[in-house]
């Protein structure tokens, strides 16, 4: 597509580059390091993707994971997410999967981590059976 934004990456942004995708920093990081995992072929959707591109984005996950532990040993966790379709938040409409370093602390309360998409379920106690 002429005008997305992942279609016509360029190489000073590439971290790595694989068969079916490629990795870059997020622009507008959640912490230091955020990194997107982005196909190489424009879908709007994760859920459109191959089977060929979903094997090589893991690939390249778990390579941007260790990639990046080696970098910051002050990381201590992550969070791995994809926006499919407007109402979850997608804003650009060429999948992408991004992966967000953690550290200790970096919030008050971690408990819940992705469920913080609706702050108000993030954090949940569990219930004892009576």
């Amino acid at each position: 597509m002429e005008d997305c934004l992942f279609c016509g990456f360029n190489n000073e942004e590439l971290i790595e580059e694989g068969e079916y995708c490629y990795s870059r920093r997020d622009g507008y990081p959640v912490s230091e390091h955020h990194t997107l995992i982005i196909p190489k072929r424009h879908v709007a959707s994760y859920f459109d993707l191959n089977a060929d591109e979903i094997m090589d984005m893991h690939r390249m996950l778990a390579g941007m994971k260790a990639r990046i532990e080696n970098l910051d040993e002050t990381v201590s966790g992550f969070n791995v997410g994809v926006n499919a379709g407007r109402d979850a938040g997608q804003s650009i409409f060429h999948a992408h999967m991004h992966l967000i370093p953690r550290r200790r602390g970096d919030i008050e309360n971690p408990q819940g981590g992705v469920r913080g998409v609706i702050p108000y379920k993030r954090t949940y106690v569990r219930r004892s059976k009576a």
